[in-house]
């Protein structure tokens, strides 16, 4: 009996496929930072078995009729909005993700991204290396304080209540918006539930956290970013698709906000003429919240334990529910 084929669509360590290589066939993509073509992706899953894919993959119907004997796709990430998990129902195809392994490190990176931001810190190493700096001043380069601050953090699950924690450590007072109330949160953290409007207007630092859905698909546009405090600074970590991007420029540009942080965006790869680079105010990172070697590491072990555990009859750990956000 042939061994399963499992593609998996970038170059991952050889080494974390050592455990698994007498049970499975591997093909893999070759190239780490460059996403495999969709005709060849189409052509290797015609032969899979099972597959181990990320979110620049489009795992859509149009793909998944042409994979006979894919059982099982494993996307390294929290969330799934690249993948049509209806069409995969109907295919039979079980889709996992990787939730609990990288929440810590996103919400450093989500909090490190709105220190930065607050403290213009980009700016500042800008400032040297440009070989701007000839004298000290007062207000030189002077930022946001984030301590005993107000942070509205929307979308309260395990990165937002991770975020609250940090938030805590500064001495902030953390309110949030959510689908449905977290009482353990508002125990844990004193968070303050209230609703989307009153969220913008009251917090210094809003931090979007919610994953891309129909209902969240341009959540922050114009009208909210209107809502907000004028020293207010918007931190996006989630999904690029929940904003209005070219509405969140403008708000900068006539400093309707004083700023924002982001780590996703509508269409990435982003390339330089985009407007946020044009706007010293936001800072740009290049979709690494959870790239740390550790955590990603860790993420591709729980898609290879995913689909092992399809495999063996175990079931897999993290699998994602057709219907489910």
């Amino acid at each position: 009996m042939s061994k399963p084929r499992i593609y998996i669509t970038r170059k991952i360590p050889d080494k974390l496929l050592e455990p698994y290589k007498l049970q499975y066939d591997f093909r893999m993509w070759g190239k780490e930072d460059e996403a495999v073509p969709r005709d060849v992706l189409k052509k290797e899953v015609k032969q899979a078995d099972g597959l181990l894919c990320v979110l620049t993959e489009q795992i859509d119907e149009d793909l998944l009729q042409e994979a006979p004997y894919l059982k099982v796709a494993a996307n390294m990430a929290v969330g799934y909005d690249n993948i049509d998990v209806n069409a995969a129902k109907k295919y039979g195809v079980i889709i996992t993700n990787t939730p609990d392994v990288l929440t810590e490190t996103t919400a450093d990176l989500g909090f490190s991204l709105l220190l930065v931001t607050a403290r213009r810190m980009i700016e500042a190493n800008q400032y040297i290396k440009k070989d701007q700096w000839k004298n000290w001043s007062p207000y030189l380069l002077a930022g946001s304080d984030v301590h005993h601050k107000t942070i509205g953090i929307t979308g309260m699950g395990r990165i937002g209540k991770a975020i609250a924690r940090r938030a805590k450590g500064f001495g902030m007072s953390v309110m949030y918006y959510n689908r449905s109330r977290k009482p353990e949160a508002e125990d844990e953290l004193q968070a303050v539930y209230t609703d989307f409007d009153t969220l913008l207007a009251e917090a210094d630092f809003v931090v979007s956290v919610l994953p891309l859905t129909a209902e969240t698909k341009h959540i922050f546009n114009a009208e909210q970013f209107q809502k907000m405090k004028n020293s207010a600074i918007f931190i996006n970590i989630s999904r690029g698709g929940v904003v209005n991007e070219a509405d969140l420029a403008e708000a900068v540009r006539t400093k309707q906000i004083k700023g924002a942080g982001l780590d996703v965006f509508e269409k990435e790869p982003v390339a330089a003429d985009h407007p946020f680079m044009q706007l010293e105010e936001i800072v740009c990172m290049p979709h690494i919240g959870s790239a740390s070697e550790e955590t990603r590491s860790g993420m591709l072990n729980l898609c290879l334990e995913n689909i092992h555990g399809v495999f063996t009859g175990r079931g897999p750990k993290t699998p994602v529910e057709a219907g489910r956000l």
